[in-house]
Parts: structure tokens; sequence; C-alpha cells
């Protein structure tokens, strides 16, 4: 695996992470509230898309290995450029519903390259 796609993997990862720690032990009702929680996981799930559409450029066959990964870019372009159009309660479905599972598949790559 070249450099770019180990810093890219990375970056998932270190995103995945940052959202995860800032949704802990919280509720739709506090992340409705919260603009500057809301700021903070929409970032980071940016990063989390731009990464993959980075990925699938440079390394098709990584990103593959990523459920998903192409409604995930879809969704960081709708945070980017249609973010009037977000819904709190999509954004909360997704941290609580996929998340976890993104992690793993990070997690799973990032064992099989020897990324650490």
């Amino acid at each position: 695996m070249e450099l770019e796609s180990k810093k890219l993997i990375y970056d998932l990862d270190q995103a995945t992470e940052l959202i995860a720690t800032f949704t802990q032990d919280k509720q739709l009702r506090d992340y409705k509230v919260d603009a500057l929680l809301r700021s903070a996981v929409e970032r980071q799930f940016e990063i989390v898309g731009e990464a993959l559409n980075r990925l699938k450029k440079i390394d098709p066959g990584v990103v593959t290995r990523i459920s998903d990964y192409q409604r995930i870019i879809g969704f960081r372009n709708v945070l980017a450029h249609g973010y009037d159009i977000i819904s709190d309660e999509i954004v909360w479905d997704i941290v609580q519903n996929k998340l976890v599972g993104l992690r793993q598949e990070i997690a799973e790559i990032k064992r099989d390259f020897g990324i650490e």
C-alpha cells in the first residue's frame, strides 16, 4: 500500500474516532440543541467522505473494502453542498447504526496492511 493510501486510512480512522468520542453518552436531543456538536460531527463526516473519494481514485481495491463507500461519499457531498437540507435525524441514525461497522472495516484494513 502506498504512503498516500495509508495517510487516507489514518484520516478515516481519526475522523471516525472523533465522531465516536464527540457523540459518546449523547442522545439525539443533545445533538439537536448543540450547534458545536453538530458542526464537529458533520465536519468529521466530510473528512471521511473526502478521504474515501481520494482513496477511490488512488487505490480502488482498498476502497471497495468499505461497505457503502459510494453512499458515504455522496453523504459528504450533501454535507458540503446541500447543508440546508441536512436532517439531524439522518446524521444521528448514521452515528448510531453505521459508524461502528465502518470503524470495524477500517480496523480490518489497518490490520491487513500493518498500519499502526
